[in-house]
């Protein structure tokens, strides 16, 4: 998963946010910027009872923070999520093609964009994707 910085520079880029369940968001600058949030129909916690794990069905939840309006939030997007959205990027440059190779080093991501070709590497797929989709949105 990207960190909550490099998410909110893919925003800052302009990558687009339509919440669905089970997208992952931050919310920063309200001292919860280590905190990562879900999208979900139903609230589920992992709690104790008698000294054994549960699993407990909420239906609804109380918090201080009744409601957010989604451009406070940064969308955290997921590998899959990242990599559709470098196909997009890449198809309206005309250049839709682009290989993700990964191994013990790492991974590495060879694209065409601009008539150049780029390479971008990393440790984390989502990170190495989050880094091309930068490059290109911020192009």
């Amino acid at each position: 998963m990207i960190d909550l910085e490099t998410a909110r520079q893919l925003k800052t880029a302009g990558l687009d946010w339509r919440p669905e369940i089970l997208d992952y968001f931050g919310i920063p600058d309200r001292h919860m910027d280590d905190r990562i949030f879900v999208i979900s129909d139903m609230l589920v916690t992992v709690e104790l009872l008698q000294g054994l794990q549960i699993v407990s069905f909420q239906g609804a939840s109380e918090w201080a923070l009744d409601y957010l309006v989604t451009t406070d939030a940064i969308w955290i997007p997921r590998e899959d999520q990242l990599r559709k959205a470098l196909e997009a990027a890449l198809l309206e440059s005309g250049r839709p093609e682009f290989r993700m190779r990964g191994g013990l080093a790492g991974y590495q991501c060879d694209l065409v964009f601009n008539e150049q070709t780029l390479s971008f590497q990393g440790d984390d797929a989502s990170q190495v994707y989050a880094q091309a989709l930068l490059h290109i949105l911020s192009d």
